[in-house]
């Protein structure tokens, strides 16, 4: 029989930490609110990024030619009625240079460019993808961007771009990195004043910035917009979506174990979801519908380890009747100490692949998710099986209680 450890020592200490932790949450919740998300927050959220004009490309052939710049190459489609319907690729490495991309394009019936002056040598792995906007070719001319070829070129930052952006008012801007790309992410709310509001900020956006930096030399990456009823719709569901959580595995709780078991699992994912909170409040972690998964993901996680946990405090229980209830908990939690470490640490591998591999609302979703695996293994050792043992100690104490005043002589209550 292995070592039992004594939870139960720490119990206390660690319900201080968990208090203050959650206290400190709520005053920056309080204080500093959290950082909505453009699905929570009425407006506008454009992605944006800085760079030089390239070029343009016309097409003055029959049916229709698309242009899709990539990452690693382009991608021009012919299709229609009048144009055999093919593709054809031009691959960054075989295609090094402007001039190649240019002198390969040419090769193709219809298509001509033009390169901005002095752009022919620069690398072709420095045009800016295709994000949104037109990419069919016509007569009309589509544009070509390039990003900056080194520190040199360098022409904005993020004070640059919110002194430009002032005369909107109540707006944020944030970074997105490398800082060396010139993107940035730009929010600005809707108080519901401009009926055309989702047509007139895009354009004043670009104004504003293209007046302060120079035409020409903004590239719109993403824009989403939500209007304010839906706004405040997601945020009432949402709400509603965790209390009902909350609810449901009360009474999961409650038929498969008993009420102080279910009291204790309902507070430990509570504690969970509030460390989350606070965590997402002090590192300003942007609170969307993807966050809203991350916690419902940690709390169907923490409440499957809390079952466990119970399950085998239930059955040691069984085993040792006669036991304070106390060395059964230190006993149930030391065996299933071992279970729990290596559960985690093979779901934080898949979680830590994302955290590491993938941008933007993937990896603050993997990264809400590791530390809610670690409030997770943590509330149910130290919280929900401290709450279990205050309300058995309680229940204890008013079960003797109630013995003592049957077994008790008369004379000896009323003298009491």
């Amino acid at each position: 029989m292995k070592s039992i450890i004594k939870f139960s020592k720490f119990f206390l200490p660690a319900i201080i930490i968990s208090l203050s932790i959650i206290a400190f949450g709520l005053a920056g919740f309080f204080t500093k609110g959290l950082n909505l998300g453009v699905d929570f927050q009425a407006g506008i959220n454009e992605t944006i990024q800085l760079a030089y004009p390239a070029g343009q490309v016309v097409f003055e052939g029959k049916g229709n030619a698309e242009l899709t710049i990539g990452e690693s190459q382009l991608t021009l489609v012919f299709s229609g009625a009048e144009a055999q319907k093919r593709t054809v690729l031009f691959d960054y490495k075989t295609y090094s240079t402007l001039a190649d991309i240019k002198a390969a394009l040419e090769k193709e019936q219809g298509i001509r460019v033009d390169l901005a002056e002095g752009s022919d040598s620069l690398p072709s792995n420095l045009l800016v993808p295709t994000y949104q906007g037109n990419s069919l070719l016509s007569l009309n001319p589509v544009k070509l961007y390039r990003a900056p070829k080194d520190d040199s070129e360098l022409y904005a930052s993020i004070d640059i771009v919110r002194d430009a952006l002032s005369p909107l008012g109540d707006i944020t801007v944030q970074t997105i990195n490398p800082p060396s790309s010139q993107r940035f992410l730009i929010r600005v709310r809707d108080n519901g004043e401009d009926p055309q509001f989702m047509t007139n900020v895009p354009q004043t956006i670009r104004n504003l910035i293209e007046d302060k930096v120079g035409a020409d030399r903004l590239v719109v990456v993403k824009a989403d917009y939500v209007g304010p009823q839906y706004s405040e719709t997601l945020s009432r569901q949402s709400i509603w979506l965790v209390l009902m959580t909350l609810v449901l595995i009360l009474v999961y709780s409650t038929i498969r174990f008993k009420i102080e078991y279910a009291i204790a699992a309902v507070a430990a994912i509570a504690h969970d979801a509030l460390v989350m909170i606070a965590f997402i409040v002090w590192t300003r972690m942007e609170f969307n519908t993807t966050t809203i998964a991350a916690i419902l993901t940690i709390l169907g996680y923490s409440i499957n380890d809390t079952i466990v946990q119970f399950d085998r405090v239930r059955e040691e229980r069984k085993l040792h009747p006669s036991e304070p209830f106390v060395d059964v908990l230190d006993r149930a939690l030391t065996l299933t100490l071992g279970r729990s470490i290596i559960t985690t640490l093979t779901t934080m591998l898949a979680v830590l692949a994302l955290y590491f591999f993938t941008s933007g609302s993937i990896k603050d979703f993997a990264l809400a998710l590791l530390v809610g695996m670690v409030s997770g293994v943590y509330s149910t050792i130290f919280i929900a099986s401290a709450i279990v043992l205050f309300l058995e100690n309680k229940k204890t104490k008013r079960r003797a209680k109630t013995i003592k005043e049957k077994t008790a002589p008369a004379g000896a209550l009323s003298k009491q």
